[in-house]
């Protein structure tokens, strides 16, 4: 994920950075940290990430990465925005494929089955999903907050649009499909608590099986079902 994210080689003017002073240096900048915030944020999720850590990271002030960023919450609402672009693209291109062939003998689980898939193979991405309108969106200007909603809209859309080739949905009833997904994915991510010491405390103690959450079978049962539902709706009442 976040494969367009280059990492910078800074280059040092005695014990100072040098500012960057040309777009290019600038989006390099730009991409150092971002590469920097999603490391972290991979590794130790990302309500535990603070904007000194990231400076921190790649040796850079505090100060001096405010010059690029407005806030901690816009570097993440930027990979958020990158992270639903590169979902959107593998998802479509999985769910093409079911143009060349025959879909499942179950087409509701198997277009469930991809977004659900599509989604925890990105684990930054879910963690993201669910801090998205917690407070990504409520510590950044308007400004961003409408390109990021530009970006995110256009990209689920486009993941409805080709889910509407192969099932016979309704636009807005496709979309309702891929919204459910994306939401379920950041909620149920949280509860699943995945490589934290509360996944350990669950799953040590048998009074507490039920808090263990496996996010992509919950995400196909509850995708599939809204698609068997928008089906029944279809067929002529018996």
């Amino acid at each position: 994920m976040y494969r367009n994210i280059v990492v910078l080689r800074w280059v040092v003017v005695g014990s100072k950075f040098e500012r960057a002073r040309t777009p290019e240096a600038k989006r390099s900048r730009e991409n150092a940290i971002l590469a920097a915030a999603a490391r972290l944020a991979t590794r130790d999720g990302v309500r535990e990430v603070t904007l000194t850590a990231i400076a921190d990271e790649i040796g850079m002030h505090k100060s001096a990465l405010l010059r690029y960023f407005e806030t901690r919450e816009q570097i993440y609402l930027q990979l958020a925005a990158t992270g639903y672009e590169e979902w959107s693209t593998d998802a479509r291109n999985r769910l093409a494929a079911f143009s060349a062939r025959p879909v499942d003998a179950d087409p509701s689980r198997a277009i469930a089955t991809v977004l659900a898939r599509t989604l925890i193979e990105r684990p930054l991405f879910c963690d993201l999903l669910a801090h998205i309108p917690l407070n990504l969106e409520r510590n950044v200007s308007l400004d961003a907050v409408r390109a990021f909603k530009i970006r995110a809209i256009a990209d689920t859309a486009a993941v409805a649009a080709a889910i509407s080739v192969i099932a016979p949905l309704r636009q807005d009833q496709a979309l309702n499909v891929v919204v459910t997904a994306t939401v379920m994915a950041g909620a149920l991510w949280q509860m699943a608590a995945p490589g934290t010491h509360l996944r350990d405390f669950y799953e040590s103690d048998p009074d507490l099986a039920h808090a263990v959450v496996d996010v992509e079978p919950r995400i196909v049962d509850i995708v599939s079902a809204l698609l068997d539902g928008y089906a029944n709706e279809r067929s002529p009442a018996g």
